[in-house]
């Protein structure tokens, strides 16, 4: 009598293989030459017993006789091929039924290949080699479209990180980026008091690692108040209200977040202290670039809330006239009078009462 391996000790490391046929006499030879070609062989004496072993581990092919008791072969192949885990798995068909109706049935309902009883030796083992190698190739497939979609959600993650989420939809949709002129923005820039003379006397990676921890607070800080980050340049950190979603009021936004952007510096291990500068105005958006994008502002009211805030005072935020004016009702101010500043003439500057 032939013993059908089932134990891992003594079973073959080749491909698993699971025979489905009533008749113990067919099961005991298929498993004798199956083990000898060097396959792990698993029996089933029914279609019931069959589906149980392929769900709680599918094979790497299934060998199905059609007439079973019970449940046929062809009801066996429709469970197969309607259940998501097990709807790749190659079934062989080995039966007595030879009409052409039955063969055309099978391979319309999925099955990879027929092979009639009684059947060459050969020409079994040719017909499995094929049917495992079909396989091989499917799940490679497979695997690599697995990676191809793994890659495309990085790069698309990645997109999201780089550009606002408005401007990655645009990009993706249209391949472009139509530069708009946004009339009424509010941008704020925060600037560390004193970088340069820090960077002189501390290690890079002290510089680095103090910088991050900023920009991660502001970053932190500026999608809680709604605002969109721009970019860092150096430890200047720069961002807008009113860019891309709608706002009542966006320079309280600007105030309440640079409010917390300088409250927060000093309590971060390098203990810096910053400054803010607010400007509202037209500003011309889009995306520069093309191996890498960047999403940027131009414009007049950029240039002037770079002014203002290089002309404030340590932990202060200080606004130009027509921003201040959005929010004299909620917040006191200095007036500073009309500062000379480069590129601007005189310009008028207030600066938000903390105390």
């Amino acid at each position: 009598m032939v013993s059908i391996m089932s134990h891992a000790d003594t079973a073959p490391a080749g491909p698993n293989v699971l025979i489905v046929d009533d008749s113990p006499v067919n099961l005991r030879l298929l498993a004798q030459i199956l083990n000898n070609m060097g396959y792990l062989v698993r029996p089933a004496k029914n279609g019931r017993i069959a589906l149980a072993s392929a769900r709680s581990a599918p094979p790497d092919l299934i060998l199905l006789d059609i007439m079973m008791p019970e449940m046929n072969g062809f009801e066996v192949l429709a469970h197969l091929k309607s259940d998501p885990v097990l709807h790749d798995i190659p079934v062989l068909i080995i039966s007595a039924l030879d009409d052409m109706d039955s063969i055309v049935k099978g391979i319309k309902m999925g099955a990879e290949d027929y092979l009639p009883k009684p059947f060459e030796r050969v020409l079994l083992q040719a017909r499995i080699e094929t049917c495992l190698e079909k396989k091989q190739l499917r799940d490679r497939e497979k695997l690599y479209l697995q990676q191809i979609e793994a890659e495309k959600r990085r790069a698309d993650e990645l997109l999201h990180v780089i550009l606002p989420n408005a401007i990655v939809a645009e990009l993706k949709a249209t391949d472009r980026v139509q530069p708009r002129l946004y009339p009424n923005v509010t941008v704020l820039f925060a600037d560390v008091v004193g970088f340069t003379p820090y960077c002189e006397t501390h290690t890079p990676e002290d510089v680095l690692m103090n910088l991050q921890a900023l920009v991660e607070t502001y970053e932190r800080i500026t999608l809680a108040y709604d605002l969109q980050k721009i970019k860092t340049v150096g430890d200047a950190f720069m961002a807008t209200a009113g860019l891309l979603n709608q706002l009542d009021n966006p320079v309280a936004h600007c105030v309440r977040s640079g409010l917390k952007m300088i409250a927060a510096a000093p309590k971060l291990p390098a203990g810096w202290q910053v400054r803010v500068g607010i400007h509202t105005g037209p500003v011309i958006a889009g995306i520069v670039g093309h191996r890498q994008y960047s999403f940027d502002l131009w414009g007049d009211t950029v240039n002037t809330a770079q002014r203002i805030e290089s002309q404030g005072l340590p932990g202060t935020i200080s606004l130009s006239r027509v921003a201040y004016e959005q929010v004299a009702d909620y917040w006191k101010a200095e007036a500073r009078g009309c500062i000379p500043v480069k590129g601007k003439g005189e310009l008028e500057i207030f600066q938000i009462v903390t105390a």
